[in-house]
């Protein structure tokens, strides 16, 4: 397919993710560029909820987010933002946390984990597990249902979710479903997508690199816990739904990990967004099918949670 034309002017202005020289970064321009948002006004109107709260979990900032008044218990939907675990915050992604409980009708927990370099791996997997498990430990907490919880992630965050989630199911915590966008399932980074589309079209390989190398340097790349698609076994984890763009290098390790899953019996639904980008979803301001995107997502968590 070709290159969408609101793919093709987003190019335009944000030809690469970073557009930095990524070999002369020190750790205080990361912290600084944490602080910026290039695209703050296109991720999406602010919707107002009765309720949005901030705490601590395990050392862990969240933010919890509930559509409507009152303590009855809804469905939680954890949420893992996206960045390459170096950049992107609970703040950044507001808009998107509010939209998600808005669409979904669910309390949404945002999770704002331990971010490389300063935090190798496996602090943002461990982070990320710790606020599922206090979901299903704590529920009253969150005025939640321990029995309808679901993860969801973009990106590096869909890499957090999809650990989250084999992880859930070896402690024994039923998760009722698991959003997985772009994810990145497995550094090695070898697929045609990546080759297809390793420079031109937003995120590229190079970039890719470099988050795993700030994330995981000196990691095994074998290990399930920084690449779940070296899972062995994967039956028996919580039913997925799987987004990728096409014009992404992590599209082809996405669809395998929705392939891996069916095969393990896993029920799972695959969606590719013909001519698109990664990070489409979070930037509706830019992209049209990010609306459908979402659309689908909550439709999918709302009969998981039925």
């Amino acid at each position: 397919m070709a290159l969408h034309p609101q793919a093709a002017a987003y190019l335009k202005l944000f030809p690469a993710d970073l557009n930095v020289d990524l070999a002369a970064l020190t750790l205080p321009e990361i912290v600084r560029m944490r602080g910026l948002d290039g695209v703050a006004e296109q991720r999406g109107r602010a919707a107002a909820l009765p309720e949005v709260r901030d705490h601590v979990v395990d050392g862990v900032r969240v933010r919890v987010y509930r559509p409507e008044p009152g303590d009855r218990p809804l469905p939680v939907v954890v949420y893992f933002h996206g960045g390459g675990w170096v950049f992107g915050s609970v703040d950044r992604n507001d808009a998107l946390g509010r939209d998600l409980a808005f669409r979904c009708g669910a309390v949404v927990v945002s999770v704002d984990y331990r971010l490389a370099p300063e935090h190798p791996f496996p602090a943002a997997a461990d982070d990320a597990f710790s606020v599922v498990r206090d979901v299903f430990a704590r529920p009253e907490h969150y005025t939640g249902d321990a029995g309808r919880v679901a993860v969801i992630g973009d990106s590096a965050g869909g890499n957090l979710a999809a650990v989250a989630a084999w992880r859930a199911r070896d402690a024994g915590l039923a998760l009722a479903h698991q959003v997985l966008l772009y994810p990145i399932t497995d550094v090695a980074m070898d697929t045609p997508s990546y080759r297809s589309y390793a420079s031109g079209f937003g995120l590229d390989a190079v970039e890719m690199a470099w988050f795993v190398e700030q994330y995981a340097r000196g990691a095994d790349p074998l290990d399930p816990r920084l690449s779940p698609l070296r899972l062995a076994d994967k039956s028996g984890l919580a039913p997925a739904t799987v987004i990728t763009a096409e014009c992404d290098p992590l599209r082809d390790e996405g669809a395998a990990y929705a392939r891996e899953l069916s095969g393990a019996g896993v029920s799972v639904e695959y969606r590719c967004y013909d001519g698109l980008l990664h990070g489409f979803f979070g930037v509706p301001g830019f992209f049209d099918d990010a609306e459908d995107a979402r659309e689908y997502v909550a439709a999918r968590l709302k009969e998981a949670f039925a």
